[in-house]
């Protein structure tokens, strides 16, 4: 999984439904996570702070609190 993430439009998750609301404090820090990563990779942040002064970890968060991050979850459909 080399593949590298430049302002990437959306995180996906594995668990099927749109979301734009964060409904566990596990969800969050995994897309924190991902987003951070992201950053480090080259990403531009969506929200007006410097990346030489805050920790990638921080401005993903902060992103996360403003709405500015779109992610989708999706859910696995169960066997029959």
């Amino acid at each position: 999984m080399a593949e590298k993430i430049e302002n990437a439009e959306e995180i996906n998750l594995e668990e099927t439904f749109e979301s734009q609301e964060i409904d566990s404090k596990y969800r969050k820090i995994i897309l924190a996570a991902q987003r951070s990563k992201q950053l480090q990779r080259g990403a531009t942040p969506r929200i007006d702070m410097d990346l030489k002064r805050h920790k990638p970890t921080r401005i993903a968060m902060k992103e996360l609190e403003a709405g500015l991050i779109n992610f989708r979850t999706t859910r696995e459909m169960p066997a029959h």
